[in-house]
């Protein structure tokens, strides 16, 4: 087996306290045949433990056909998404091993530079990564709601739907309040 080369890593530090990371995760020579809706529930679940454990939370994934798409940001000084993706990546290869599937060696991330972290280019981001499903042809134009393979995940808080009224207004308020006051209540 030939060595593959793997991507770059911006240093550590790009990863870790309140970052904003664009994730990209492909399926091994972009295979078919694993996205259903048994595997989005593990998916949360997997991802539900890597964001608690690194004081992280998703405002947005889309599981697409041949890949995965997930916005991640840091909630605490602690949190890590390096350390996070080492986490995630390997269970997510695990399950997806027991179907005959596997995930391309590296993940690709895109660091949110400060001005892609301004209100109106973060929401831009993430509305474009929502409409994935419309650019494949999955759903019809203006149906990316409509997307089963398309949520967030923002531990403890799972009534969150990022589709709808309010949802951003909601999402910010949340996460400013779990960075002031931390993950746990007492």
């Amino acid at each position: 087996m030939s060595q593959r080369d793997h991507l770059r890593r911006l240093p550590r530090e790009y990863y870790q306290a309140d970052a904003i990371v664009h994730w990209t995760i492909s399926t091994f020579e972009r295979e078919r045949g694993w996205l259903t809706g048994v595997f989005l529930y593990r998916f949360r679940e997997l991802l539900t433990h890597s964001l608690f454990r690194y004081g992280l939370a998703c405002p947005l994934f889309c599981l697409m056909p041949d890949h995965i798409h997930m916005v991640w940001m840091g909630l605490c000084k602690g949190s890590d998404q390096l350390n996070a993706m080492k986490h995630f990546r390997p269970r997510c290869d695990e399950t997806l091993n027991r179907i005959g599937f596997t995930l391309q060696d590296q993940a690709y991330d895109h660091v949110f530079s400060e001005g892609e972290r301004s209100e109106p280019e973060f929401r831009n981001v993430c509305e474009y990564i929502a409409r994935n499903p419309e650019r494949a042809g999955l759903v019809e134009a203006d149906g990316y709601a409509s997307y089963v393979f398309t949520g967030c995940l923002v531990p403890g808080y799972p009534e969150l739907r990022p589709f709808e009224s309010g949802y951003w207004n909601q999402f910010d308020k949340i996460t400013s309040f779990l960075r002031k006051e931390g993950m746990m209540r007492t």
